[in-house]
């Protein structure tokens, strides 16, 4: 009985956390996307049920098109660039040499700063006026380009800032992959007469594809809820050329007078079960590969 109890007693600050920081908030944003909420409503509430409403308002929009559209082109560019070149860099980092801690450490600063200061230091780069990068382009002869403020490169412009930031998370993460690999299995390719590259597809990248999936995952869901990054540097704009479901739902929540809050929920909502049905697919794709 006594190991019983120190059991639930270990248990229920976990499920405590899990009740009140995830249970309860998913809770009140499903509320809050089937009922007619107002401002006064939200405080005093009493807000009529309205069912689905909400989530048929949203689909209606034309503007949920367009973020969503722009949510998977951001998510998609953002993990192929951050997954490659991360695994470019552990691979190149895996092989050893003097100064690699040193470098590895570097190459975390992205990571470990403020994503208000890094989505400024970006924003202030691609600034069509004073920024760094059009000086660059007018050295080699080439004219300014209006990043920030074009429609045809805001959403390129906030997809290589996340691209930056996300770097380094896969490096640690394919980094500790590869260091778990046996050094045996690279001397047994070696007598079998593998080249580079056939090592690396036939040996290193299977092994690695836990770690991959893993990682990918969590670049996922991270991906999905970038704000303060797209948020910064465009507002989703201009014109809506860089909304996405995160900036939209923030925009319909608290970026108008007159906030609406159902249709804000809504749209959290499906950010929440593309997050949910990615996490199922993960799961079993992994029962799959333990079965086989």
């Amino acid at each position: 009985m006594r190991s019983r109890l120190a059991g639930w007693a270990f248990l229920v600050p976990l499920v405590a956390y899990l009740a009140v920081c995830y249970a309860y908030p998913l809770f009140t944003n499903v509320d809050l996307s089937i009922r007619g909420y107002t401002v006064r409503s939200f405080v005093s509430g009493g807000a009529p049920l309205v069912g689905f409403a909400n989530y048929a308002t949203v689909f209606g929009d034309p503007t949920f098109r367009t973020a969503l559209l722009n949510t998977v082109l951001f998510t998609v560019i953002s993990l192929f660039f951050q997954y490659t070149i991360g695994l470019a860099a552990a691979l190149f980092f895996a092989r050893g040499f003097r100064l690699s801690a040193t470098l590895r450490a570097l190459f975390l600063v992205p990571w470990l700063l403020p994503l208000i200061v890094s989505a400024s230091t970006w924003a202030w780069l691609l600034n069509s006026e004073s920024g760094l990068v059009n000086a660059a382009l007018k050295v080699v002869g080439l004219g300014p380009v209006n990043w920030l403020t074009s429609p045809e490169w805001s959403l390129v412009s906030v997809t290589i800032a996340n691209i930056w930031i996300g770097i380094p998370f896969n490096l640690v993460v394919l980094y500790s992959g590869l260091q778990n690999i046996s050094r045996d299995v690279y001397e047994a390719s070696a007598l079998d007469g593998a080249s580079g590259w056939q090592t690396f597809w036939h040996v290193t990248f299977p092994l690695l594809r836990p770690v991959s999936a893993i990682t990918l995952l969590l670049g996922l869901v991270y991906t999905l809820k970038v704000f303060d990054v797209i948020w910064i540097m465009t507002k989703g704009g201009p014109s809506g050329s860089s909304t996405t479901l995160a900036t939209w739902s923030y925009e319909l929540g608290f970026g108008n007078v007159l906030p609406r809050f159902g249709p804000s929920a809504a749209v959290g909502n499906v950010l929440i079960l593309i997050a949910v049905v990615a996490g199922l697919l993960y799961i079993r794709v992994q029962r799959r590969q333990e079965l086989s």
